[in-house]
């Protein structure tokens, strides 16, 4: 780590290792190989710019707080006419790290995930450039579309049924609905 703070992507972070006396900051500025990875793991035309900078915050003894800002620009295929979408992102990214995440138990020893999704247990190595990634992933536009660009509206309706739109049948809405299922069920 040089002494601006400048950490390479995929290098971990030895939180064992950081002094608690203090905060670390960190800058990860990802080459252009990993722009290419990133985007192919996220399903992107491309990522142009990413910075993902802030630092590392010690709570108490032996927890941390990671606070930092996440900047990128993407393209995306628009979800009506496939043309290129270029969003800019600025997210802003907070992770608490505990040493003993407590698990609160019921009665059948059933384990209850903290509702709190930015809580996470303490990893012995923390991937800075996989929190970058993860808040991309976040933060990208769902449903990119090109300036004034409309899908058709479509409605397939049974007889006394509500009609079904194109609300109901995006395609990742039903990922999308599935993955925060998944998130709160922790299965």
């Amino acid at each position: 780590m040089g002494h601006d703070g400048l950490t390479s992507w995929g290098v971990e972070l030895r939180l064992r290792d950081l002094s608690d006396a203090h905060a670390h900051p960190f800058r990860l500025k990802p080459t252009s190989e990993d722009l290419e990875e990133m985007a192919a793991t996220l399903g992107l035309s491309s990522v142009k710019k990413v910075s993902f900078e802030g630092k590392m915050v010690p709570v108490g003894k032996r927890d941390w707080r990671l606070e930092g800002v996440l900047g990128a620009t993407v393209v995306q295929p628009c979800v009506a006419t496939l043309a290129p979408v270029t969003t800019r992102i600025d997210a802003e990214v907070t992770r608490t790290y505990l040493a003993e995440l407590k698990e609160e138990t019921t009665s059948e020893e059933e384990v209850e995930i903290p509702e709190d999704e930015t809580t996470e247990p303490l990893p012995v190595s923390l991937l800075l450039s996989a929190v970058a990634e993860e808040a991309l992933a976040l933060a990208a536009p769902d449903y990119p579309r090109v300036e004034g660009a409309e899908l058709a509206v479509t409605q397939f309706t049974e007889s006394g049924k509500e009609a079904m739109s194109d609300d109901d049948a995006k395609p990742f809405a039903s990922l999308k609905a599935l993955r925060d299922k998944l998130g709160k069920d922790g299965e």
